[in-house]
């Protein structure tokens, strides 16, 4: 028989693994995303952006290899999401910011400097979840992942789950999905994804926006890195997070059925297929969405994500530097996509946002 102290104790150092476990994943990932990059700080920088933390590892080493080749200015890029980086640029307080939703024509129009939007980068979202000794890889069909997050499929061993996957040890379970708390580009494009896989999603149910009131029994965290720890750290959990974030956090990730029916499996060349497979040209305001992509290899959750440019800087100097860093972004920084699992700009792409950095003033 455990005495009552040995239990206590025993109690106690669980929650002390359980806590350094927390702050291992959570310092491991802001290491990989980064808040700052170099000397620079968000008070001392010459130049400031806020956004989006889908991209946010991609342009913390954007600013390293830049700052390497440029030292007579330095660059901060505060990783906040999509929601707070349009508010502090909507309201002047950054030089640029950053979206995985594009501002709509509304926001547009309350910006008295104008705006440009920049595709710089573009990934796919994963399902990544916590089953230990599953014995292989998760299948999801739309139908099904869309129920879970709905709150209709509540356990694991659920008939439509165990159908697609027969040679899986399904647990006995009760799902917890695990949401984005904060205003989040990465949560616009999945819930854009399934309001276009599903009527009920979009008409009867939650829809798409940048903060959503998910139904069913859900946890949040702040950020992709927030995500991925609670993912981590809750067992029977299953959340939506960027691949590269999803992968250094060594998070099993589900294969997803595609528009064609297949499924596909996440992978570092799984976003360029589907931009390859995408036959739609770029608009010319450099807006796309690719909520359900065609194509029969290509990934279904895939998406651009946008720097967000002023039309015009009061001063020269400021918009002179944006574009000398965009425009690098552009160019020599897309050979660095790949190392964090983004897809590099298709040739058109880059093409048409080198020719938008023309308008800027």
């Amino acid at each position: 028989m455990i005495s009552p102290d040995r239990k206590v104790c025993a109690m106690k150092k669980n929650r002390t693994l359980a806590t350094l476990l927390s702050l291992c994943i959570l310092f491991c990932l802001l290491s990989t995303t980064g808040i700052a990059a170099g000397p620079a700080t968000i008070d001392n920088a010459d130049i400031v952006g806020a956004g989006a933390t889908f991209p946010a590892p991609l342009y913390q080493r954007w600013i390293k290899e830049f700052g390497k080749q440029v030292s007579d200015f330095t660059l901060f890029y505060d990783a906040v999401g999509s929601g707070d980086g349009i508010k502090r640029f909507m309201s002047e307080k950054v030089a640029f910011g950053a979206s995985d939703a594009a501002m709509d024509d509304e926001q547009i129009s309350k910006v008295e400097r104008g705006v440009q939007l920049i595709p710089a980068t573009a990934g796919i979202i994963v399902l990544a979840y916590n089953l230990p000794d599953l014995g292989g890889r998760l299948r999801l069909s739309r139908k099904v992942y869309t129920d879970i997050f709905f709150g209709k499929i509540k356990k694991w061993n659920d008939p439509r789950i165990a159908e697609l996957n027969p040679n899986l040890k399904l647990p006995e379970i009760h799902i917890a999905t695990v949401c984005r708390s904060d205003s989040s580009g990465t949560t616009w494009a999945f819930s854009n994804h399934l309001s276009a896989v599903s009527d009920s999603w979009r008409d009867q149910g939650p829809g798409r926006g940048k903060k959503i009131d998910w139904p069913g029994n859900s946890m949040s965290g702040r950020y992709n890195e927030g995500v991925a720890m609670k993912i981590k750290l809750s067992r029977g959990s299953i959340g939506y997070v960027e691949y590269g974030i999803a992968k250094r956090a060594f998070l099993d990730m589900a294969a997803l059925e595609n528009k064609e029916g297949r499924f596909v499996e996440p992978t570092d060349s799984s976003g360029t297929v589907t931009l390859a497979n995408t036959s739609t040209r770029m608009p010319s305001n450099l807006r796309m969405f690719l909520p359900d992509p065609d194509g029969e290899d290509s990934y279904p959750i895939v998406t651009y994500t946008w720097l967000l440019l002023y039309s015009s800087y009061p001063d020269k100097i400021e918009a002179d530097r944006v574009k000398k860093f965009v425009r690098w972004g552009l160019t020599d920084g897309q050979s660095f996509a790949k190392d964090y699992g983004y897809a590099p700009l298709p040739e058109p792409v880059a093409s048409s946002a080198l020719k938008a950095l023309d308008n800027i003033r």
